[in-house]
């Protein structure tokens, strides 16, 4: 499980899985229940580069949104598995 911490937005966290660059499992927890448990099923089991292609951008309050963090989220998994150096 891969967690992230979200910025600006109602949701505190994301949790998720990638295997075989697919997102799966994914829970948003604080935020917009139905909203959020939308966002999950529609991601559930798609390519991460698609659905960071997909979310990347969208605004809510502020400058980011729960779907724009999801799009975070993966781009900061996929950094770290290209730069495991830099690993926290």
């Amino acid at each position: 499980m891969i967690t992230y911490a979200t910025k600006g937005t109602c949701s505190r966290q994301i949790i998720f899985d990638v295997v075989d660059n697919k997102i799966q499992n994914v829970k948003f927890i604080g935020g917009c229940l139905g909203n959020l448990q939308g966002i999950a099923k529609l991601v559930e089991g798609r390519d991460i580069d698609e659905v960071i292609e997909t979310l990347k951008g969208i605004k809510c309050k502020g400058n980011t949104s729960c779907p724009d963090q999801l799009a975070c989220a993966l781009m900061e998994y996929k950094y770290k598995l290209e730069h495991p150096e830099q690993a926290e």
